[in-house]
């Protein structure tokens, strides 16, 4: 049975965001429908306002490390609430969502894509086995 998959992605750092489309591209067959966001910030609502729509979903983006406390702010709220809405919704979500030091780090790291939609894929191909 075709899954309905929701790709959420940051568009923030463009060069990283297609890198890591191109990758998640890699692994995953199903047709899926893309939604773009300035940052991952609106990530989780974005998910949020689409979660009754598509049985899983996944989050791309980078967040690269400033001077200021920011960057850990933003990524564990994004991180967070995508965990959150995946436990409370008992849907899969993907994390392609990487955190890095420089820009250089965030290009290396394309494979992230690739191994998000490996793992939504995982989960939404579970099947319940009996323990008795």
């Amino acid at each position: 049975m075709k899954k309905k998959i929701l790709i959420v992605m940051a568009n923030y750092y463009q060069q990283i965001s297609r890198r890591l489309l191109n990758s998640t591209k890699e692994v995953l067959q199903e047709p899926f429908d893309l939604i773009l966001v300035p940052g991952v910030f609106e990530i989780p609502v974005t998910i949020a306002k689409n979660i009754k729509k598509y049985d899983g979903f996944i989050a791309l983006g980078c967040v690269i490390k400033g001077e200021t406390p920011h960057f850990d702010l933003i990524s564990k709220a994004a991180i967070d609430g995508i965990m959150k809405l995946s436990i409370e919704n008992k849907k899969p979500i993907g994390n392609g969502i990487i955190t890095c030091l420089n820009l250089k780090q965030g290009l290396a790291r394309r494979k992230k894509g690739y191994d998000a939609a490996a793992a939504l894929l995982s989960v939404l191909d579970q099947v319940k086995t009996s323990t008795e």
